[in-house]
């Protein structure tokens, strides 16, 4: 059994936000002894998924539903596999968006040690869309969805 402090150590989260989930019923089964929140290994694996699901950008009500599918049982299944489905569909995306993003930023980092080199722009220019180096090429496509 774990303290709240113990709890947010481990997590590295205020106090405050574990007694706001415990507040929105996201610890059922959290036990108090003389008032005293006790957290177990159950509560810690919860809060393992909560904080990827808030990472992955959910709300706090979406967190809810789906601890609330948790506690009905089987019965739930399809719904929690389909919440993660579709979690995961938006996280692929979003990374395939951070991924152009840093394509982007690594040829524009080649981009303008270029121009350094050469004290122009230029020659850069002249190769622009289509005449690059292959890697850097590469990564110009890529960060235009090409």
């Amino acid at each position: 059994m774990y303290t709240i402090g113990q709890v947010s150590r481990m997590f590295r989260l205020p106090i405050s936000t574990l007694r706001y989930y415990d507040k929105e019923g996201l610890f059922p089964g959290l036990q108090r002894i003389s008032g005293v929140r006790k957290f177990n290994d159950t509560e810690l694996e919860r809060l393992r998924v909560i904080e990827c699901l808030k990472r992955s950008g959910l709300e706090i009500k979406d967190i809810k539903q789906f601890m609330q599918w948790c506690e009905q049982g089987s019965s739930t299944y399809a719904l929690r596999y389909e919440f993660f489905q579709k979690q995961q569909k938006i996280m692929e995306a979003e990374l395939e968006q951070m991924q152009r993003t840093i394509s982007m930023i690594r040829y524009k980092c080649w981009y303008y040690e270029q121009a350094m080199k050469d004290s122009s722009e230029d020659h850069i220019q002249d190769m622009l869309p289509d005449k690059l180096p292959k890697q850097v090429q590469a990564l110009y496509d890529h960060a235009q969805g090409k």
